[in-house]
Parts: structure tokens; C-alpha cells; sequence
């Protein structure tokens, strides 16, 4: 199993059973304690339930690889990597409190340079003591630039000056971090918009991707988290942390089926090198 060796695993599949309706409503039930969501779960299981008929499905091995197979279809949504064409190509790091945003940027920051980027940070976090010192130490761990203002400064600044930057300084990637936020609070979601619009307006022929961090714990509310948030800044991929817990993270096929957004990343510990590209093949495997 992998990179996902740890998730939380479907237990109808822990011993023998029957193909029958039975087997159908617990398999219901498990996906929905999973965090897929009632609407994602009832959808997978009458497709389950029409393919077990078609192909008169009997073994419960060939009963787990048909459901296998569906999941990983619901999950084949969107561009599975990052678009950095448009350079510099800026990523802008959204989500709520508590979700590990800056540790993710650094994470991501290391990949980008392995993978032979100039990488900028740009600290636009300018409310949390100490967030930019944070991300400081992870841009030095990742070798990489940062700009960052005094606390309290304007989070849209930031952001102009490191556009700037990164056009004098030709870097490849702008990585930008924002302040945790609560997707119901108005003003905060607002002030992302502003973000979003400097983006838009200094990088003109920048790729662009907006990545919201998701913590895989946090269940059903990741979707309405997702929405709120696709509203102020648009979302291209979701990085869904804290899956080296007891997590479930059934909740990014909700966010695939109902958004059409794909996950783009997975972070697995709290290592620099913790962050691993997304394998729906693996996460099925994993959850089923």
C-alpha cells in the first residue's frame, strides 16, 4: 500500500462475505464513515452495483479491484501536476488555521528546487507572530529566496514586491503563503481576493495555480471549506496534509466529483521530503 499505508481502511473488507444487499449497505455506510460524503458514496456504490451484475462479480477480490477501479475514475479530474510554464509561475498557498500551509510551502519549495526552479517565497502572512520568521527557516533549509514586509504589513504588498523580485531576480516559481483564515469570515476572504488580483495584475503571462491545503481530518467541512474558498480565489488542486495519522481523507472524492478539483500533493510526515505528488491508484488501493 505504500504512501498511504496509514490510511484509515474500508473494514467490510476485513474478512469473507456475500455479494448481496448486505454487502452493499455496509459498504454504504463504511465509505460514508470514510468521508466521501452521502452524495459521492451513493453514486460509487450503484455504479459498483450495476458493474458486479454486468460482469457477474461473485469473488470478493474482483469485487475490491471493481471498486478500485471506480474510485480512481471519480478521482481522474483536472491536470495531476503543476503548470509552471508561464514564468515566473506563481502558486498561491490558501486554507484555513492549523492545516500546516507553511511547512507545505517549504516542502513544496524543496521539491521545486530539486527539480531544477529558482523558487521565491513570498511571506504574505502578515498577521501570525512569527510566520514569516517560519517560513524564513524553511526557506533557508530549502536553499531558496524570500520576501517578506514587518508584521502587520499589507499582504497584497508583499506579494507586488515579490512579483517584482522575481521578474529582476528571472526566477522560475513564486511560492506565496497567506494567513490562515476561516472560509465564513467575509473581510478575510476578501483581502484573498485582493491577493488573487495582484497576482492576476503583475504576472500577466504567469502560469498560475492555487492550491488549498486541507487537513484530512477534517472530514465532511473540507468541502464547504473548498467551495468558500473556490469563490474568493479559484482553486486548481488541493494539498491534503496529515494523512500520516488515522486520517480517513475520503472527502477529496467528494471535492473531485462535486468541484472537479484534483489532489495535487499528499503530505505524509514532517520531514522536508514529506510531500509526495498524489497516486489515486494508491489512495484506492489504500482506503479499499
Amino acid at each position: 500500500m505504500g504512501l498511504f499505508n496509514k490510511i484509515k481502511k474500508l473494514n467490510i473488507f476485513s474478512g469473507l462475505f456475500s455479494v448481496d444487499e448486505d454487502f452493499f449497505e455496509e459498504l454504504e455506510e463504511s465509505l460514508i464513515l470514510s468521508d466521501m460524503g452521502m452524495e459521492t458514496t451513493l453514486e460509487a456504490v450503484e455504479t459498483l452495483r450495476e458493474r458486479v451484475k454486468e460482469r457477474k462479480i461473485k469473488e470478493p477480490e474482483e469485487v475490491k479491484a471493481c471498486l478500485r477501479e471506480i474510485l480512481v475514475e471519480m478521482l481522474a479530474v483536472g491536470e495531476p501536476g503543476l503548470d509552471l510554464s508561464g514564468k515566473p509561475a506563481v502558486i498561491l498557498m490558501i486554507g484555513v488555521n492549523g492545516v500546516g500551509k507553511t511547512t507545505t510551502i517549504g516542502k513544496l519549495a524543496n521539491r521545486l528546487k530539486a527539480d531544477g526552479n529558482r523558487v521565491l517565497l513570498a511571506a504574505g502572512d502578515t498577521f501570525r507572530a512569527a510566520a514569516a520568521e517560519q517560513l524564513s527557516v524553511w526557506a533557508e533549509r530549502a536553499q531558496v529566496e524570500i520576501v517578506k514586509h514587518e508584521e502587520g504589513s499589507d499582504p497584497a504588498a508583499v506579494v507586488f514586491d515579490a512579483m517584482n523580485a522575481a521578474r529582476a531576480r528571472r526566477v522560475d516559481v513564486v511560492l506565496v503563503d497567506t494567513a490562515g483564515r476561516l472560509h465564513n469570515k467575509q473581510n478575510l476572504m476578501n483581502e484573498l481576493n485582493k491577493i488573487r488580483r495582484v497576482i492576476d495584475r503583475e504576472g500577466e503571462s504567469s502560469s498560475k495555480e492555487v492550491l488549498l491545503v486541507l487537513d484530512a481530518t477534517t472530514g465532511q467541512n473540507g468541502l464547504i471549506q473548498a467551495k468558500q474558498f473556490s469563490q474568493s480565489a479559484g482553486i486548481t488542486g488541493i494539498v491534503l496534509t496529515k494523512l500520516d495519522g488515522t486520517a480517513k481523507g475520503g472527502v477529496v472524492l467528494a471535492i473531485a466529483k462535486e468541484m472537479g478539483v484534483p489532489v495535487k500533493y499528499v503530505g505524509l510526515g514532517e520531514g522536508i521530503d514529506d510531500l509526495q505528488p498524489f497516486d489515486p491508484a494508491a489512495f484506492a488501493e489504500a482506503l479499499v
